[in-house]
This record gives C-alpha cells, structure tokens and sequence, in this order.
C-alpha cells in the first residue's frame, strides 16, 4: 500500500517534473524566436544604418567640397568686398563733391535763370512798347503817306507857280536888266531858317544884277511885293502903291517895302522885311520891281 502511494507519488512527480520540462523547453523556444527575430530586426537594422552611414559619408564628401569651394569663394569675395567697399567710398565721395558742384551750380543756375526771367521781362516790356511804337509809326506813315500825296499836289502846284512866274518874268523883265540867283529866306527871332508860318519874323530877299546897260544905271527905287496864291497883297501898316511898265502900259503894284539903291553894272543887292502880322500857312510870290519893269520874282511856302 505504501509502495503504491510511492509510486503514484514518483509519477505525479515526473509528471509535474515532465510538465515543467515542457514549459521550460515551451519557453526557451518562445525566448529563442523572440531572440532571433529581435536579431533579424538587428540585423536589418544595422544594414538600412551601414547605408545610411555609407550615404551620410557621400554627402560629408559632398559637402567637404563644396565647403572647400565656398571657402575659396569666399576669400575671393573677401577680397572683392574690401575692393567694392574701396570702391563705394571712392563713388560715395565723387557723390558729394558732384552735389558740392551741383548745389553751386545749381546755385549760378538759379542766378542765370533769374537774370534771364528778368531780361525776358525788359524784351517783353520792350516789345509792348516797339509794339505800340510801331502802331504809332504805322499811323505816321499813313499820314506821312497821305501828306506825300499832298506833297505832289502842293509839288505840282509849285510848279505851275514856277512856270507862271518864269512865264511873267520873261514878260516883265527886261531883257538886259533882270536879277540873278533870286533867293529868299525866312527867317525866325533868332536869324534861323524856318518854314513855319507862326514863326515867320523876317523875309530876306537878295539877288545879284549884271551886265547892266549904262542907261540903266544910277539911282532908282527898288520895291518889294509879297502876294498870296490869289495875287492879294499881305496886310502892311504903311504899304506902298506904285506903277510899274508892263509890255509899254503901265501897270499898278502894292509893296510892302521900297528903298532907293544905286544901281552899277554888277552887283548884289538885297531886302530885309520885318513881317507886321503872322501870315497863313500857304503859298505866296515875292517879287523885286523898279518903274521899268519887274527885276526878279520867286515863290515860297509857308507851312
């Protein structure tokens, strides 16, 4: 009885004993799957870090030489900098003595622009008044224009007067006891020449006789006679009436003035009359008669 209860003892022993081999033997098979996967995974992992390593190395490499070459680079753009910034200063100084001469020239240049706004002031001034000047010339010289016209009209009036009196005289003067370069002046207070009728003081009358016959010769009474285009005398206080031959008849003249003179065979005579009353502007015959006849005669105008 005792030798079974052994026995069914040893067995339950060496079935625990078997049972506990199993899972000791269940477990170092687990623990041995676990360890070769984890160092399947190891492996693995150390070749994906082999090329990872192998990678980074190329890209070291990579970078060494592009360091080297940035390196180099850089020295050269060192270099290139200090240049450049030698370079700036330099421009950076040209800069400001450029805006030194541009502020003093444009200082000058502000004076010049003043100096010409102020001379473009004058011309137009200038121009406004050669303009108004020009305006007023235009108008002279129409009236300049129409007085010229008058002028011919006057001209041709003249010279019908001329030739009138040329006329006259080859009819009232003798032939061998005529006057010679007749001139007549008018003169002012002051002995100038004017032709203005307001200033008219003085008539001056003087002629040359020559070749005068002997039986013409001696004492006679010279008379002055001023007329008017119309043939009327000018006013006189004191005139003088006397008779003249004209073609064998007689013939009666109004003087203003007569005086006794000696007549030889050559010489230069003349006559000063004081002008009584201011006469009109116009046209008027002065003549120099003796009893026998008219000496000389010319015409003058008053303006």
């Amino acid at each position: 009885m005792d030798q079974k209860k052994g026995m069914i003892a040893a067995i339950v022993i060496l079935a625990i004993l078997f049972i506990a081999a199993g899972i000791w033997g269940l477990n170092q098979s687990n623990q041995r799957k676990e360890l070769e996967g984890v160092r399947d995974k190891l492996e693995g992992t150390v070749e994906d870090l082999e090329g990872l390593r192998e990678d980074l190395l190329s890209e070291v490499d990579s970078l060494q030489g592009e360091y080297t070459m940035l390196a180099e680079q850089n020295g050269e753009l060192q270099g290139d900098l200090a240049q450049a910034q030698e370079t700036i200063a330099q421009k950076e100084a040209a800069i400001r003595n450029i805006r030194a001469k541009s502020s003093s020239e444009i200082n000058a240049l502000r004076a010049e622009i003043q100096e010409l706004m102020s001379l473009k002031d004058e011309l137009q001034s200038n121009i406004q008044g050669l303009v108004a000047e020009n305006d007023s010339l235009r108008q002279a010289v129409g009236m300049m224009e129409g007085e010229l016209t008058a002028s011919k009209a006057e001209i041709e009036q003249l010279n019908n007067i001329r030739r009138t009196i040329e006329e006259e005289n080859s009819r009232l003067t003798l032939e061998n006891f005529k006057a010679s370069a007749f001139q007549v002046e008018l003169e002012k207070g002051n002995d100038k020449v004017t032709s203005k009728a307001r200033r008219v003081r003085t008539i001056r009358v003087s002629f040359d006789l020559t070749g005068v016959p002997d039986e013409l010769q001696g004492l006679r009474t010279l008379y002055l006679t001023i007329n008017d285009d119309k043939g009327t005398p000018i006013a006189a206080a004191n005139p003088v009436k006397a008779k003249t031959i004209v073609n064998n008849q007689e013939m009666d003249i109004i003087a203003v003035k007569a005086k006794d003179v000696d007549i030889a065979e050559n010489q230069r005579l003349s006559f000063v009359y004081d002008l009584e009353e201011k006469l009109d502007p116009g046209f008027y015959r002065v003549s120099i008669f003796t009893e026998i006849g008219m000496l000389g005669s010319s015409s003058i105008r008053l303006r």
